[in-house]
């Protein structure tokens, strides 16, 4: 759960194609811009800053290689971290170099309270490009424990409403959530961090 302050905060989503949200929501809102509205106008928290930092494609080494861009020069009070899509390609050979690049953005953030989310299921078409991806989730997981992070576990969350295993109606395409897959990410995040739901999103 996160703790609000009575003084205006920081936020950061740092991540790839998913945080950007570009393109797949079919001009509809991506979860990071949800998040915003829940906590500068259902919250009332108006000058709170909410900055979205993703990059299409990228990977934790990427977001670690301009860190404090992406991250660092905002002195975030809350920091999301949402990798492990991309960085599943390199297979389990990438374990170790996701471990270690995302425990190193994390040790460089020392003064927010960090929040890692992982990677939502892909669709059947994409099993093959992306073999390792529930592993990473459970890297992720792995992570979370270890540093004290807070845990947003998409990948169970999908996978507990398509026990088949086939998210397509949340999906744009075999990767990337639409609309309706932003907004349940949105509000899995919010119930996660103890802030309730979207109103009438």
């Amino acid at each position: 759960m996160i703790e609000l302050s009575a003084t205006p905060m920081t936020w950061v989503t740092a991540g790839d194609s998913i945080t950007q949200a570009s393109t797949h929501t079919r001009g509809a809102r991506g979860w990071v811009e949800h998040l915003h509205e829940r906590v500068r106008r259902q919250l009332d928290r108006r000058t709170d800053i909410v900055v979205n930092t993703g990059v299409s494609g990228w990977t934790s080494a990427d977001v670690l290689g301009s860190y404090h861009h992406l991250i660092g020069r905002f002195s975030p009070d809350i920091l999301s971290i949402s990798l492990g899509t991309n960085d599943a390609h390199a297979g389990a050979v990438g374990l170790d170099a996701f471990h270690s690049g995302m425990r190193e953005i994390i040790t460089r953030t020392p003064g927010a309270r960090i929040v890692l989310q992982t990677p939502v299921p892909t669709g059947p078409a994409a099993r093959a490009t992306h073999p390792g991806l529930p592993a990473y989730c459970q890297a992720v997981r792995d992570i979370a424990h270890d540093t004290g992070s807070l845990l947003v576990d998409h990948e169970a969350y999908w996978l507990a409403r398509f026990p088949d295993g086939d998210p397509s109606e949340w999906l744009d395409d075999p990767i990337h959530p639409n609309a309706l897959g932003h907004l349940h990410m949105a509000n899995h995040t919010l119930r996660t961090l103890g802030l309730g739901e979207l109103i009438n999103p």
